[in-house]
């Protein structure tokens, strides 16, 4: 482009020479090619200034008149404007008048009103004083007359049980005798129920302490199982806690300070509270193993060599140190790689310097990539269990051999892929 560019400017202006002749003298001024174009540029940016002003006094005129008929639009419409704050200046003046006049009117009813509403308290304290008397009238009639009527039903009722005592002591008397008997037999069941809940809590005991022994047989067995789970995850490098708060299965918003629980005065009471230790163990035992399930401790390949570790090295291509974030396991062209614990295929394709690659979630925030694939053998959100076919070992992307590109990752973070494989011989071994 630029050539061509040089081309037409040297068609353009090619370097020319003026000869003059004077008394039979002959000289010449050479023309360059700067100074040709240098001169075009004067002459068009002269011939614009030209034809700018022109245009400018042209249209002079015009513009001149147009702005003085927007100038005399503006004072009409100004005018108008005085003309209608005029009127409503006058009836600002009329309305202020009306509320004069309705001030004075109001301040007359509200005096009227507070005059009638202190007769009218005056009339209702006396018509209540009138009413209370009332009331207390009616009331000591009725309480004397119910007395009346009381005194004369005691009278009545008085000579009828005069009447009626003989009589009931005859029955009174047989019935004590029934209810010496009926005693005597409550004693003699009370006697051998007492001896009968002696027995069971005797026999209640003997089997709370069997099953205090079995729950105390079950708690340490889960204690010990739990211990091995958390040496496992330690192995990896990973935090418990961490690992179970990622998969969601410790409770968040709790806390508080740990107290105890004591053994209540309940049969079985202290069975009841080593079973709800039990339980507590029993939850978190429950919860590693739904997260140990899911770390691959396994190795990809079912045969290979170490060629490169975790953590920095020197970059086989380029020399230079580097950090590895994963571990390269050499092994023959097309071995088969297998799936390091059950998940779903969440990448398959190629990605830059990893060729091409597979990774699996395995939930709980673990990952694992395969990298440097000859060929992928699942599909973008396939289940996978553990030992289930990934793909075969290849040299894509950046590599200098066949072998496996396997990373680990927690929370978009690597971590040492050799640590969960020796955790998993340490687990495969017991």
């Amino acid at each position: 482009m630029l050539r061509q560019f040089k081309e037409l400017l040297q068609r353009l202006f090619p370097e020319r020479q003026v000869h003059l002749r004077t008394n039979g003298r002959v000289s010449f001024i050479k023309l360059s090619q700067a100074a040709q174009i240098t001169c075009a540029l004067l002459f068009v940016v002269a011939l614009g200034w030209v034809s700018f002003t022109t245009s400018r006094f042209v249209f002079h005129d015009y513009i001149i008149s147009s702005k003085d008929s927007q100038i005399a639009n503006a004072r009409m419409a100004y005018k108008s404007l005085l003309g209608e704050v005029s009127e409503y200046q006058k009836k600002f003046t009329s309305v202020t008048r009306d509320i004069e006049e309705n001030r004075g009117l109001m301040l007359g009813l509200i005096e009227q009103n507070t005059s009638f509403q202190q007769s009218l308290k005056t009339a209702k304290s006396r018509l209540g004083d009138a009413e209370a008397e009332r009331e207390k009238v009616i009331a000591t009639s009725e309480y004397l007359k119910n007395q009346l009527n009381d005194t004369e039903s005691a009278m009545r009722a008085a000579t009828s049980a005069g009447q009626s005592l003989k009589k009931n002591l005859d029955a009174v008397e047989v019935d004590l005798q029934a209810a010496l008997s009926e005693r005597n037999q409550a004693l003699f069941k009370s006697n051998q129920m007492q001896r009968n809940i002696e027995e069971l809590e005797t026999r209640l005991a003997g089997m709370q302490e069997t099953e205090r022994d079995a729950v105390q047989r079950l708690t340490s067995g889960t204690v010990n199982f739990i211990e091995s789970m958390q040496k496992v995850v330690q192995l990896t490098g990973l935090k418990v806690d961490k690992l179970l708060g990622a998969e969601g299965s410790s409770p968040i918003g709790q806390g508080g300070p740990f107290i105890a629980a004591v053994p209540d005065a309940l049969p079985a009471g202290q069975l009841k509270a080593d079973l709800n230790v039990l339980d507590g163990y029993l939850q978190r035992s429950e919860a590693l193993q739904v997260v140990m399930r899911k770390l691959p401790l396994a190795s990809p390949l079912s045969a290979y060599r170490i060629t490169s570790t975790y953590g920095k090295r020197r970059d086989p291509i380029n020399k230079k140190w580097a950090t590895h974030y994963g571990l390269d396991l050499g092994a023959p062209f097309k071995s088969v790689v297998y799936s390091t614990a059950p998940g779903t295929v969440t990448f398959v394709g190629w990605n830059d310097n990893y060729g091409k690659m597979v990774e699996v979630d395995h939930g709980a925030g673990i990952k694992t990539r395969y990298a440097h694939l000859h060929k992928a053998l699942v599909g973008i959100g396939q289940k996978v269990n553990f030992r289930d076919q990934l793909g075969q070992v290849g040299n894509t992307g950046r590599s200098t051999g066949s072998h496996l590109h396997y990373e680990v990752i927690f929370k978009g973070k690597p971590r040492n892929p050799s640590m969960f494989i020796r955790a998993g011989r340490h687990v495969f071994k017991d």
